[in-house]
């Protein structure tokens, strides 16, 4: 059902994309096969899921990567080893009697179909959804209906799952962070506008000031607590300025690493860069903040980015 409403009004280029493409995902599944099957590759072989989950962590960056660079041949390599761990994790899923690719498949698009009732009707009908804020209320409603319905059939019972339970824990700290306060957005449990973060933030600061500053003693616990709630309130006002704080960190990093490199060669050298004072350093990161070296920065930049 679900391959029928997907192929329903599809446009010939589209349906020339999906032809084109049947060819070659086959045989990177046959490859794949291959490699762990009898007379394989001997390190493809040894592999478990716990072995290869770094991996995906590594490519899912190496993606990110290429997309900052806009490197587009890059990014067609990347997506090809992202795709690799795909099948890698199907493979041997498959080989312990789990799942295989074809039920990835199906259940990637019956999930599609199912989540845009605004597109793929349901008994005939099309779901309201003007904007793409409708669009994500309809996905979370069904999202959270699908949640209690797997609960029910796994334990009888109905019990309420909570909004949050399918953000994973294991997640890096700042996507988990931007990701609970939108959630917790879509409920109305938000800060009206950014300026309300804003005071957020100095309230943040204050206190871990006030931890800091603790006359019996500063505790690292409370200190670090505290300091998780300055860039957990950040955060939140990156999403409301519409900004995504890994993105922005990134780019952050990457300008330091310009700017750094820019300090190492108009000091002489990383060796004589520690070899300044304080005030020193501060007056070169100054001048280069100014523009000093504006030529050099510009090569520390690019290869900041490629590190």
């Amino acid at each position: 059902m679900a391959e029928e409403a997907a192929q329903a009004n599809l446009n010939p280029e589209s349906q020339h994309m999906v032809e084109q493409a049947a060819e070659p995902l086959a045989e990177a599944i046959s490859i794949m096969a291959r490699l762990r099957g009898p007379g394989g590759c001997p390190w493809d072989r040894e592999q478990t899921f716990d072995s290869i989950k770094r991996h995906t962590l590594e490519e899912t960056y190496e993606v990110f990567d290429a997309i900052e660079r806009r490197a587009w041949p890059d990014l067609k390599d990347e997506l090809g080893d992202l795709l690799l761990q795909v099948l890698f994790y199907a493979q041997m899923a498959s080989e312990a009697g789990y799942f295989d690719i074809g039920d990835v498949a199906a259940g990637l698009n019956a999930k599609l179909v199912r989540r845009h009732p605004h597109i793929f009707p349901v008994d005939g009908e099309l779901a309201d959804a003007t904007d793409s804020n409708a669009v994500l209320r309809n996905w979370e409603q069904i999202k959270r209906a699908e949640k209690l319905e797997a609960a029910k059939a796994g334990s009888g019972e109905t019990r309420a799952a909570s909004g949050l339970d399918d953000i994973p824990r294991s997640m890096p700290g700042m996507l988990e962070a931007a990701k609970l306060g939108s959630r917790a957005a879509k409920v109305g449990f938000d800060w009206p506008s950014a300026e309300g973060i804003f005071e957020k933030l100095q309230e943040e600061i204050a206190e871990l000031k006030a931890e800091l500053a603790n006359p019996n003693g500063v505790a690292h616990a409370n200190v670090e607590e505290e300091f998780g709630d300055l860039l957990f309130t950040a955060i939140n006002l990156a999403r409301h300025l519409k900004v995504d704080a890994e993105s922005a960190v990134r780019g952050a990093n990457a300008k330091f690493r310009g700017r750094f490199r820019t300090m190492e060669a108009m000091a002489g050298g990383y060796d004589a860069l520690a070899a300044l004072g304080p005030e020193e350093l501060d007056a070169l990161w100054n001048r280069v903040k100014r523009g000093a070296g504006a030529g050099i920065e510009r090569v520390a930049a690019t290869d900041g980015l490629n590190a």
